[in-house]
């Protein structure tokens, strides 16, 4: 039968007891802001009272302060921290700092105030929050010696951070005269209720239970940390349990950089294999599990435990010591590969997606991996999906047509939902019917235009590939400079003048609103360096083309003397033999150079997002 006992306690009397912090609990993850809004409460209220050379200056007089609560589940007779551990330890840290500043000052340590940081016994110092991980930690702190925080957990980095700050925003006012009255009043006048709760059964499920109910009502655990303690607290071995606590928090850290929290790999993992519906797009309609888990899938892992295969202790081990370790391995080398200034070569097609912006990739991306699939096999289904999602983008790009979340979600769901756990060979038969079935290709949209403000980015992607495409094919020595290129800006070929092709001499439109809309189609556009773009935006083509000789081969390619010189002059007569493709130059640009250019464009795309790509083998990464 549970027990549940309050007690108004200072911090003399709190920090006097030693805590233990229970496997479910999070991270040390306080901010500056915390630290400095701490110190303001406690500096304010204590120089309310006191006046240095004022009779009151005896504690006993000074009010109480209260700081909130914090409540302990007791078992088999130690006390845990259900919630409360990031107060305790930032003012434990606060005691540190002001425990150095006493001697510092060469003031009287009060006898009882170090036994409220640490104590002794047999020569081997102990905590009053006894977590063994942040022990050297402390003990750096506590003696001021230095500490390399390399490769250490976000909580020990962030103690370390946090007692710098105290450091940095102690109040000059509490200093000096006053520091031997705020410690005495912060450690007598500052009060905690301590709410503790006993169990007859000392259950780990009920006390999780309870730091569960409090902290979902608005209290800040983060939904990764409500899934870890629920995972953890079904896990019935000790030993299991503390090593997959370990195993969780070494994959959190590594996640750190890319997903801080590990919230965004742990929704791509539930999504990819295991998220069985979707909201419909009916108004008012239901939440299904692909929503469900990107707004609280702690609480839906809870819910949906035996359709995910979790009954037995065993399970929620195997959940966390294989599956999660897995996935979010794979999850880290797909965010790797994204953002990598020199994306892997058999793999680029997940880092033009990420630059696309394309957040879909993720789940999709794992839904097909399995955990006894070998690696190539892995990299080739990433090679494969990846490849599959940057044909469609690019032709809805070609099409005008959204690539955003709310435009995509529903297919994709439905996209991994259909590839989940398939085989290479299924999955390449998969994606590649998905294409011929795709109602968007690139013959058909024959006016693509660029909107500014609405598609600009559209077409510079798209020419930026073209661009680096016909480079790299030309040379197999030429390094890849998309990079470079989707920095560009898109150049017109022809200049905003409309006399130079609605004049009578020349008479190809009638008035300037058609001309306008020609000139915007992806036919008549280039990519060139911003200074240049604007240099050389108001030149007639007869001038303009004597720069672009000068530029990269997508713009050399209008004059007739990049044919006369390599590589364009062998690439040329590749492309010709290989494809089909033949670029030609233009002395002129009038409607019908712009018309031959938009077709080339059109089977330069075809080239570039050939769907028999998803059929390449994999090279070596």
């Amino acid at each position: 039968m549970s027990k549940i006992v309050a007690q108004e306690l200072n911090i003399r009397s709190l920090l006097s007891t030693k805590f233990l912090l229970d496997y479910y609990q999070r991270e040390y993850r306080w901010e500056k802001k915390h630290i400095a809004d701490l110190l303001d409460d406690l500096s304010s209220k204590f120089l309310e009272d006191h006046k240095e050379g004022n009779e009151r200056v005896a504690v006993k007089h000074y009010d109480y302060y209260f700081l909130g609560s914090i409540i302990i589940s007791n078992k088999e007779g130690e006390d845990y921290i259900i919630d409360g551990q990031q107060r305790l330890t930032s003012l434990t840290l606060l005691l540190i700092c002001i425990f150095h500043k006493l001697k510092e000052q060469e003031r009287r340590v009060p006898s009882f105030f170090e036994n409220l940081i640490y104590s002794e016994d047999y020569g081997k110092y102990s905590y009053n929050l006894n977590v063994p991980d942040r022990k050297r930690c402390m003990e750096s702190l506590r003696t001021g010696e230095p500490f390399n925080e390399e490769g250490e957990t976000a909580s020990i980095k962030n103690i370390i951070a946090r007692y710098n700050d105290i450091k940095e925003l102690f109040p000059d006012e509490l200093d000096g005269e006053a520091l031997p009255y705020f410690t005495d009043w912060l450690t007598k006048n500052v009060y905690l209720v301590q709410i503790t709760t006993s169990s007859d059964s000392n259950s780990d499920a009920e006390a999780y239970t309870i730091f569960e109910t409090m902290n979902d009502r608005g209290l800040s655990l983060t939904p990764t940390e409500m899934l870890k303690g629920y995972l953890l607290s079904m896990i019935t071995d000790n030993k299991t349990r503390e090593e997959a606590n370990e195993n969780w928090k070494k994959q959190i850290a590594i996640l750190q950089d890319i997903d801080k929290g590990g919230a965004n790999t742990i929704k791509a993992w539930l999504r990819s294999q295991y998220a069985q519906d979707i909201r419909k797009r009916d108004k008012g309609a239901d939440p299904g599990d692909f929503d469900l888990i990107g707004s609280e899938f702690h609480r839906w892992v809870r819910l949906n435990k035996q359709n995910i295969k979790l009954s037995k202790s065993s399970d929620f081990a195997r959940f966390i010591q294989d599956d999660f370790i897995f996935y979010g391995k794979w999850y880290k080398f797909i965010s790797d590969a994204a953002w990598a200034k020199l994306p892997a070569e058999g793999i680029e097609t997940i880092c033009y997606n990420a630059h696309n912006n394309f957040t879909l990739q993720p789940p999709v991306l794992l839904a097909p991996l399995r955990k006894e699939d070998a690696k190539d096999d892995i990299l080739r289904k990433l090679q494969i999906v990846s490849s599959y999602l940057d044909i469609m983008i690019a032709r809805r790009f070609w099409n005008d047509k959204p690539t955003t979340y709310d435009s995509m979600k529903h297919d994709m769901f439905s996209l991994l939902c259909e590839i989940r756990g398939e085989d290479i060979g299924r999955l390449v038969d998969i994606l590649t019917q998905r294409l011929k079935d795709m109602g968007e290709t690139f013959d058909s949209s024959e006016t693509t235009k660029l909107v500014i403000g609405k598609n600009k980015s559209k077409i510079r992607y798209l020419l930026a590939r073209m661009t680096d495409y016909i480079e790299t094919s030309s040379d197999p020595n030429c390094p890849s400079h998309y990079h470079e290129y989707i920095r560009y800006e898109v150049e017109h070929i022809w200049a905003d003048q409309y006399k130079n092709h609605g004049h009578e001499d020349s008479n190809e439109f009638e008035n300037e609103q058609d001309f306008y809309a020609y000139r915007n189609r992806i036919g008549g556009l280039l990519l060139l360096p911003g200074p240049k773009n604007r240099r050389y935006g108001k030149l007639p083509y007869t001038k303009k083309r004597e720069h672009y000789i000068k530029e990269n081969l997508l713009a050399q390619s209008l004059h007739e003397g990049a044919y006369q010189r390599a590589p364009f002059k062998d690439f040329n007569a590749e492309f010709k033999k290989n494809s089909g493709l033949e670029f030609q130059a233009h002395s002129e640009f009038k409607k019908k150079d712009l018309d031959e250019r938009q077709e080339l464009y059109r089977e330069l795309c075809k080239q570039i997002w050939n769907p028999e790509n998803l059929r390449k083998p994999l090279k070596n990464l």
